[in-house]
């Protein structure tokens, strides 16, 4: 495969991460191509017992983003 060569240097902070997400969305865009890591099951069967034994929870998407949130700091993304 060919190397290309991105002169990341001159990218603002919010180019970059358009660029991350561009090429992501590009990535995902067929399921069948992605293939999960060995240890994945293995994390998922582990955070399943969790729920089940009572050692883990779910906890409302609004509610963790701004526990997320309070917990980094980050100045340049608003």
């Amino acid at each position: 495969m060919e190397k290309i060569d991105i002169h990341l240097s001159k990218f603002s902070f919010a180019q970059k991460l358009n660029l991350m997400e561009t090429i992501w969305d590009d990535i995902t865009k067929d399921e069948k191509v992605l293939e999960s890591p060995g240890w994945h099951n293995e994390v998922l069967r582990d955070r399943e017992e969790a729920l089940a034994t009572g050692k883990a929870k779910f906890s409302d998407w609004e509610k963790a983003k701004e526990r997320i949130k309070g917990n980094i700091s980050c100045d340049y993304v608003s």
